[in-house]
């Protein structure tokens, strides 16, 4: 089990819903924290209440802003990506500003920290990736244009990341929750089965990440469908939905 007391993560995605709740556990664990978000009021407000935590604000969504918050960052051993843009659509009412920020939120983002980040864990052999995933990424589903497919893309390249860094000493993971109880969720309308509160799918990802498995999905028996359904033919998936 890797013990996360004394070790310092940087939580991209740290000022609501599942970021917000991972900040309790891991100052719980004893981990030192660098938390950013673009909501800097936000974030100051939430690490006052922590034990060890640092304030970076950062926009993802910005090379320029992702560089600078790197540098005042520093060295860490390890860094969350739980980042999350999220817009109900379907291809019939498709909005292509939406479409694109959840592509830059959720995937670009995500190059844009690595790509800081991943050079500096391979110069020293050491440290931790977590991205956060999601359910939907699996496999499309209907009214997921832009959110599927960038979680699909952030996931894909969790594994791209697993098989190029499999020789060295830095662990990555990737950590799939069905729906969680968020200002996001709460755009759907219609019904999410085993919906779970922030504080349970943050619980679960601690655990994930004190364990040495690649990829993690939750909650069952509902992620069986998914992890399960990428073999079934994909009308008959569809047809399930």
């Amino acid at each position: 089990m890797r013990d996360l007391a004394g070790k310092r993560y940087w939580l991209i995605g740290a000022s609501e819903g599942l970021g917000r709740a991972l900040v309790d556990d891991l100052d719980a664990a004893g981990a030192s924290l660098v938390l950013s978000a673009r909501n800097q009021t936000r974030i100051l407000e939430i690490a006052s209440g922590m034990r060890d935590a640092e304030v970076v604000p950062v926009d993802v969504t910005d090379p320029k802003s992702v560089s600078k918050a790197a540098r005042s960052v520093g060295e860490i051993d390890g860094v969350i990506y739980c980042v999350g843009a999220y817009e109900p659509m379907k291809a019939t009412e498709w909005s292509a500003d939406a479409a694109t920020l959840m592509a830059e939120v959720n995937f670009v983002g995500a190059l844009h920290v690595l790509g800081q980040v991943v050079p500096a864990f391979v110069k020293k052999n050491a440290g931790h990736i977590v991205l956060i995933g999601s359910l939907s990424g699996f496999r499309g589903l209907p009214g997921a244009i832009g959110y599927g497919a960038s979680k699909a893309a952030l996931m894909h390249l969790a594994e791209n990341l697993r098989i190029d860094l499999r020789e060295t000493d830095i662990d990555v993971q990737v950590v799939n929750p069905g729906f969680i109880r968020t200002r996001l969720s709460g755009k759907n309308d219609f019904a999410m089965p085993q919906i779970m509160e922030p504080e349970d799918a943050a619980a679960r990802v601690i655990k994930a990440m004190k364990g040495r498995r690649f990829s993690t999905s939750f909650p069952a028996p509902f992620s069986w469908l998914f992890t399960l359904g990428r073999y079934l033919p994909l009308g008959l998936f569809h047809r399930i939905f």
